[in-house]
């Protein structure tokens, strides 16, 4: 929580760390990526529009894909199909599992970097207080698959570029107790990727409140070839910016197990 309240201090003050700029700061996007990645329309609710009307309706997007749509493989849309038909029901952010990389980065969620002097470099998500440590070291081979990955950084002159390996959340519980092989859903269209994948980001300081984010996926196993996101992420400027808690393990305890408490 430490670390969580230097977010109010304006990396203005210190241009660079070292070499390199000083990305230090509470950021976030401001874009509908989250709900899709792909160019789409305003929507009601999939599947409370009679309980939410307007508040839970979808808004509508350009789109955040160089080319405007993932090349899925044909055997991939099958999967792709089912998400598609169980939107909410089994997307990992409505069971309040770790959301995965790269869409941390644009949930509608703000988060923070806490960057040191040639140090590792941590991120630190609001939702679901995920966090993810930049290993500035050379691509390794990631011990095991976890929910946010492993991922390595290096410096291309004032652009950050991480990669990510090892993406995958294993046995995933679903409402009413089914278990499946996760996935790592990209946006709550059903969008996803596999642990087969290597997500490639560069963060690029564009000024003292903006940095411009790009991601590649690349999993041959679902996609014909790789594809890129590009967005602008921009610092929090209220005063006092820094992440709050969203513990949500208690928000997602009905849809998970409402069958089992008694009367329902």
């Amino acid at each position: 929580m430490a670390l969580i309240a230097l977010g109010g201090v304006s990396a203005t003050a210190q241009d660079r760390i070292g070499n390199n700029p000083n990305i230090n700061g509470v950021w976030q996007a401001m874009n509908t990526a989250n709900w899709n990645l792909e160019p789409h329309s305003a929507a009601p609710n999939p599947v409370a529009d009679r309980l939410l009307g307007a508040i839970g309706a979808i808004p509508a997007g350009l789109g955040v894909i160089d080319g405007g749509e993932i090349p899925y493989l044909p055997a991939a849309e099958e999967l792709l199909a089912q998400h598609k038909a169980n939107v909410i029901y089994h997307d990992p952010e409505a069971a309040c599992y770790l959301p995965g990389i790269p869409r941390a980065t644009y949930m509608p969620f703000p988060f923070q970097i806490i960057q040191g002097n040639d140090d590792d470099i941590l991120m630190a998500y609001e939702y679901a207080s995920a966090n993810r440590v930049i290993h500035m070291e050379p691509v390794g081979i990631p011990p095991i698959d976890t929910w946010m990955g492993t991922s390595y950084g290096q410096w291309e002159g004032d652009t950050l570029v991480v990669t990510t390996l090892a993406l995958g959340p294993g046995l995933v519980k679903l409402p009413a107790g089914e278990m499946v092989e996760g996935v790592t859903w990209l946006d709550r269209a059903g969008n996803y990727l596999t642990n087969n994948a290597t997500v490639t980001e560069r963060f690029t300081k564009m000024s003292d409140n903006h940095i411009q984010y790009e991601a590649t996926i690349d999993d041959p196993s679902i996609y014909s070839r790789p594809w890129t996101i590009r967005m602008p992420l921009y610092r929090r400027m209220e005063e006092n910016a820094q992440l709050l808690e969203f513990k949500c393990v208690p928000f997602s305890e009905q849809l998970l197990y409402g069958d089992l408490i008694e009367g329902q």
